[in-house]
């Protein structure tokens, strides 16, 4: 019988549009698109790289509610409403996937915010026996 368990970042737009930060589902982890919003604070940077590296940092934190790490991650997409701002985040990117080296796509979309400039959504597969709580 698989787990189904529901991840919150505390973010209100979880609330407000009914959804959860990740999901978790068996050994599958499934992290919704994550922007650069610091959520304690509601805020967020105007440079898309510290955007990507918040985005990375906030994506961590559910990942490890989950019982799982970055180094899980299967799958990531990288949304961008202008294309020119992903080479800059190239660095943050290698920094969180680089070893890691998940299938991955880079899309050019509208997002919800202008202030948005970058969104990340992955799925990960829990390795079991690594000692992360979950």
């Amino acid at each position: 019988m698989n787990e189904r368990r529901l991840i919150s970042s505390g973010s209100t737009f979880e609330r407000e549009i009914g959804y959860s930060r990740a999901v978790v589902d068996g050994d599958w982890v499934h992290v919704s698109g994550t922007t650069g919003f610091d959520y304690a604070a509601m805020t967020i940077a105007d440079d898309v790289v510290a955007q990507a590296e918040q985005c990375w940092r906030n994506i961590d934190a559910a990942l490890r509610q989950a019982g799982a790490a970055p180094a899980d991650v299967v799958r990531v997409r990288y949304l961008l409403p202008d294309a020119a701002d992903f080479e800059p985040c190239f660095p943050v990117l290698q920094r969180w996937m680089g070893d890691v080296r998940p299938a991955a796509t880079m899309q050019v979309c509208g997002l919800s915010d202008p202030r948005m400039k970058i969104e990340i959504e992955v799925t990960a597969r829990k390795r079991p026996n690594l000692g992360w709580p979950g």
